[in-house]
């Protein structure tokens, strides 16, 4: 069954500004930030899920919006596109009570649904889609930086099933939506909970048998001051000539930083791209064994992975390899809790890097094997059942991507 298809500007509501974009050139700049006052939505807020990430707000004054921006105000259960930078983006805005009303930036767009037109969520998956991506990206515009304009958004045609066809439709698509929400939120409390007894363990001194033990030269009686290098290998990366195509699209999994950055949690499956055994020979990457902490060191500096096979990565790298299996987990939570040392040990006047060098030199603190191999094993635990979920949410992901576009198509009755 083929839908209908209406311009998205006929499912607006009929109120007032409705349908629009961010204020246009001086009358939103980062000197009218303040400290608390009216939520402004830029591209850090829209992320991969269903809604907008509530945790990265600038503000303006109650004044400013008043004077300036009062045409490019969202509230919540608007919807909002990306207008420049990463496009294809929308997420909604919640009713949860953080704020009635929003800023909407230069770079995003939002449309108020009508309700008796349309439903707000159905609309959010048409946009979700590949095709609808593929879409917006054919209006990009081919100078400066990729951006589409309203006219173009206004004007894109969408399917337009009967209303409770529509609602059916999101119903199913949000299903999966929120089975890799509720995995997420369980990923976060996991790593939370390792991060806490690393904390209370080993920087609050709380831990098991802590009462018995002497404090001498600001550490526990037993414990070593060491460094880096005392205790681990340290690895760098490289990347094979991207001129030479047999390099290339092999079998090898090649982590660049992005990997990680884009990643939300510690176990990182995959890799973007890949690279053959002639691409791994002809380059300085090394193959590190399953199980390095894989710390990101040039650019975006202190994000950390672990994968459970063999991997190899490019330069942007320092590939933490313990000398005993044991010390694997103290040292990757040790070295997160120290993620502004190992920034501030940073240099470069084009981007942030750690050398290898400054960060083998950087002291570490090694508590009794027994109470090591205590946490190892919390910790171990912990980063297995996360791998499990992290699968379980590619896995959702998947199906609901092959879900989506035969149900927006009419392919798949409801």
């Amino acid at each position: 069954m083929s839908w209908p298809h209406k311009k998205l500007e006929l499912l607006a509501s009929s109120e007032r500004y409705s349908f629009v974009g961010g204020p246009f050139g001086s009358k939103l700049i980062s000197r009218d930030y303040v400290d608390y006052g009216v939520p402004v939505i830029r591209g850090s807020n829209l992320n991969s899920g269903r809604y907008l990430d509530m945790g990265d707000f600038v503000y303006v004054s109650d004044s400013k919006v008043r004077e300036d921006l009062s045409s490019n105000l969202a509230k919540p259960l608007d919807l909002i596109f990306t207008q420049r930078g990463t496009l294809g983006q929308v997420v909604i805005i919640p009713d949860d009570g953080v704020s009635d009303r929003y800023v909407v930036s230069q770079s995003q767009m939002k449309l108020t649904v009508d309700d008796a037109k349309a439903d707000r969520l159905f609309i959010y998956y048409y946009f979700s889609s590949r095709q609808a991506i593929e879409r917006i990206t054919n209006f990009t515009s081919s100078s400066g930086v990729p951006h589409i304009n309203l006219t173009v958004l206004r004007n894109f045609e969408v399917p337009v099933p009967p209303l409770e066809t529509q609602k059916r439709i999101a119903s199913i698509l949000s299903t999966y939506d929120d089975l890799i929400e509720n995995n997420r939120r369980r990923i976060q409390l996991l790593e939370q909970a390792a991060r806490l007894l690393y904390k209370e363990w080993f920087v609050h001194l709380r831990f098991p048998g802590h009462e018995h033990v002497k404090i001498k030269d600001g550490v526990p009686e037993g414990w070593e001051k060491k460094k880096i290098t005392d205790v681990s290998e340290t690895v760098g990366g490289g990347t094979p000539s991207t001129k030479i195509s047999e390099y290339w699209d092999g079998d090898i999994t090649w982590v660049v930083p992005s990997d990680i950055t884009k990643n939300d949690c510690l176990s990182l499956l995959n890799s973007e791209r890949k690279i053959t055994e002639k691409g791994l020979r002809k380059s300085s990457a090394k193959m590190v064994p399953a199980e390095t902490i894989l710390m990101t060191s040039r650019a975006s500096v202190g994000f950390f992975a672990l994968m459970d096979y063999e991997v190899c990565t490019n330069q942007g790298f320092i590939n933490i390899i313990p000398h005993e299996d044991e010390m694997r987990m103290y040292l990757l939570f040790n070295l997160m809790s120290r993620i502004e040392e190992i920034r501030s040990n940073a240099k470069g006047t084009t981007y942030p890097e750690i050398s290898k060098g400054r960060f083998r030199d950087m002291g570490v603190v090694v508590p009794p094997r027994l109470l090591v191999n205590e946490f190892a094993e919390f910790a171990n635990d912990i980063i297995c059942q996360v791998r499990i979920l992290k699968r379980s949410v590619l896995k959702l992901g998947k199906v609901r991507d092959l879900l989506l576009p035969r149900l927006m198509n009419g392919e798949v009755a409801v």
